[in-house]
């Protein structure tokens, strides 16, 4: 359950580090952001000489989550490159080294 003002870990090679949610797209009755959800975020700390710097508004997909997501077949999971499937991110469940 991603909320706004989370602190969240980057997984990807852009030299972002630590990004903080400021806003959930989709309505405004929205709380939470789950697995595959997109949230808009800021970055808090980046790497030097990279192509994020710090401060920067971006775009970021929820590959991971504390809280488990329940399936429709009635199972529980923290995190899994299927669910990226389903919602589109094809590319992104292709880089299975990085989600497990």
């Amino acid at each position: 359950m991603i909320q706004p003002r989370s602190m969240l870990k980057v997984a990807d090679n852009s030299g972002a580090k630590l990004l903080q949610c400021i806003n959930l797209p989709g309505g405004t009755r929205k709380r939470y952001a789950q697995l595959g959800d997109i949230i808009v975020g800021t970055v808090k700390k980046a790497e030097p000489r990279k192509l994020v710097k710090k401060h920067e508004v971006v775009k970021a997909v929820i590959i991971r989550q504390r809280k488990e997501f329940k399936r429709v077949d009635g199972s529980y999971i923290r995190f899994d490159d299927k669910e990226l499937k389903e919602k589109g991110f094809d590319k992104i469940a292709m880089m299975a080294s990085e989600l497990l």
